[in-house]
C-alpha cells in the first residue's frame, strides 16, 4: 500500500498531466473560424454514428465539426474549462454536471439566441425543465434511454399462457404464478465493477415515482426530504419483495449481487427459461445475444403503476448538449441539433431514442424500439435518473453501495441512515 505522500505525489502528477492535455499547444486555444469543437463520452461505433448524424450540418454550412470522445469526460472537462480551453459544445451524460457549469457562469443560455417556440415545438416541458438552471435554458437533449421497461420473451409467455400485467399487483401475481409453475420470475443482476449497484437504484427510483409520486421524488433527489424518509423506506422495501425473495430471482441474493448486469437478461432465452421478466433500460438491447430478433424473441411492456392516482411515470436517462463558447458556428450547430434531422439519422442506427417530439416513429428500425419511443414521447410525467441528479458522493457512491448492502442482508434502517449521513457530510 502506498504511503500518504506517495499518493499525494501521484495525484499531483495526474492533475498536471490532465492540465497539459487540456491546455494543448498555444495554437489549440485559438478558435478557428469555420470550425466548432465538441466533447462527449461517445466513442468507437457510437462516434462514427455521431459523425454521420452531423455530416448534413457540415454539408449545408461548410462548418467543420471536430469531435473529441473520452471516457474521462467528468475529469477532463473541468480541467479544460479551468485552463481556458473549453470545447465549444459539450454533450453531458449527467445534467447535474451541466448545471454546475451553468451556475458558475461557464455556459451560454440557449434561449438568448434561439426561438422559444422552436424549442417548445421540439421538446416536451419536462425535457426543457431538465435542461433549465435558475430559470434559464442551458441544455438541449439529443439522446435518451427509457428505464421504466420490463423485457420478456413472447414465446416463453405464450407457452405458459402468461398475460402481460397492467398493474403492479398483476405483475406480482404473475411472479407468484411463475413460482408455482416451477419457474423463476425475475432476471436480476447488479454487478458492474466499480459501478455495482446502479441496477438496484434504478428499481428504487422507479418504485419511488410510483408510490410517492413525482413531487416527493423531486424532493428526495434535491434532499428536501432525508434519505431515510418513510417514503424512501417504502420504495426500498417494495424492491426487497423481489430482490430478497430467493424464489423470485435467479441465484437468490448472491446471484443478484454477483451477476453482471449485461448477462442477467440472457436467462430469458434459455430452454426452458431460467427467468421470465427483466426490468432494465432501453440500452440493454446492446447486451442481448446476437441471434435475438426484436419483437420475436424479445419484447417489452411498461413497468406498471402501483397507485392508480399516481400512474406510471417514466424514468429516463440521457445526454444533454450545452454551449461553452458563444461563436456563430456553435450557435448554428445548436440550432441544427434542435431540428429533427440529426435525431432521425441517429434513430435509424438502432439502440437510440430521441426525446425530440418531431422525430417520426418510422425512423426507428424495429417495432420494439418504436414502442420505446412511443413510451418516451407519450409520457405524461417523466423524471431523470435520481442517482445521476444527486451529489456524486451519494448518487454514484453510497446509494450504489447501500443498495448492495441491503440486498446482502444489512438492516434497512442502517443502510438508509448511512446514505443520509454521507449526504450531510458531502
Amino acid at each position: 500500500m502506498f504511503g500518504q505522500k506517495v499518493g499525494q505525489s501521484l495525484t499531483l502528477l495526474l492533475g498536471l498531466s490532465l492540465l497539459l492535455v487540456a491546455c494543448g499547444s498555444p495554437e489549440d486555444k485559438t478558435s478557428k473560424s469555420g470550425t466548432v469543437t465538441i466533447m462527449g463520452v461517445v466513442t468507437g461505433k457510437g462516434e462514427e454514428e455521431l459523425q454521420k448524424a452531423l455530416a448534413p450540418f457540415t454539408e449545408a454550412t461548410g462548418i467543420k465539426v471536430v469531435y473529441e470522445g473520452t471516457n474521462e469526460f467528468a475529469t477532463l472537462l473541468p480541467v479544460r474549462v479551468d485552463s481556458g480551453n473549453a470545447p465549444d459544445i459539450a454533450m453531458f451524460p449527467q445534467p447535474g454536471l451541466m448545471a454546475d457549469f451553468a451556475r458558475e457562469g461557464e455556459l451560454v443560455p440557449i434561449n438568448t439566441f434561439m426561438d422559444t417556440n422552436q424549442l417548445s415545438d421540439a421538446y416536451a416541458k419536462d425535457w426543457l425543465n431538465l435542461g433549465t438552471v435558475d430559470n434559464k435554458l442551458y441544455g438541449i437533449w439529443y439522446r435518451a434511454f427509457v428505464k421504466s421497461l420490463v423485457w420478456y420473451n413472447p414465446g416463453a409467455f405464450a407457452a405458459k399462457g402468461y398475460k402481460i400485467p397492467t398493474t403492479w399487483d398483476e405483475m406480482m401475481a404473475l411472479s407468484d404464478k411463475i413460482v408455482a409453475d416451477g419457474g423463476v420470475p425475475w432476471c436480476l443482476g447488479m454487478e458492474n465493477g466499480n459501478a455495482t449497484g446502479w441496477v438496484g437504484t434504478d428499481w428504487v427510483e422507479d418504485i419511488m415515482l410510483r408510490t410517492a409520486g413525482p413531487k416527493v421524488y423531486d424532493q428526495w433527489v434535491t434532499h428536501e426530504i432525508p434519505f431515510n424518509h418513510p417514503e424512501v423506506k417504502t420504495a426500498f422495501k417494495e424492491f426487497g419483495k423481489i430482490a430478497l425473495n430467493p424464489k423470485y430471482v435467479v441465484g437468490g441474493t448472491t446471484g443478484v449481487i454477483s451477476t453482471p448486469f449485461g448477462d442477467s437478461p440472457k436467462g430469458l432465452f434459455d430452454k426452458p427459461p431460467s427467468c421470465y421478466m427483466h426490468h432494465q433500460g432501453s440500452f440493454i438491447a446492446a447486451f442481448l445475444p446476437d441471434n435475438v430478433v426484436m419483437g420475436q424473441d424479445i419484447d417489452i411492456f411498461p413497468l406498471p403503476a402501483i397507485k392508480k392516482e399516481v400512474g406510471a411515470p417514466v424514468l429516463v436517462s440521457g445526454e444533454v448538449v450545452g454551449m461553452f463558447n458563444d461563436t456563430p458556428e456553435a450557435r448554428k450547430l445548436m440550432e441544427y441539433l434542435v431540428t429533427p434531422k440529426a435525431h432521425e439519422i441517429w434513430a435509424g442506427f438502432g439502440g437510440y431514442l430521441s426525446p425530440h417530439k418531431q422525430v417520426s416513429l418510422a425512423a426507428y428500425p424495429d417495432d420494439v424500439t418504436k414502442q420505446q419511443a412511443e413510451i418516451l414521447t407519450n409520457a405524461k410525467v417523466l423524471r431523470f435518473d435520481g442517482s445521476d441528479m444527486m451529489p456524486g458522493a451519494v448518487g454514484t457512491g453510497t446509494f450504489w453501495t447501500g443498495i448492495v448492502d441491503y440486498v446482502g442482508g444489512q438492516e434497512l434502517d442502517r443502510v438508509l441512515e448511512d446514505i443520509e449521513e454521507s449526504w450531510t457530510q458531502k
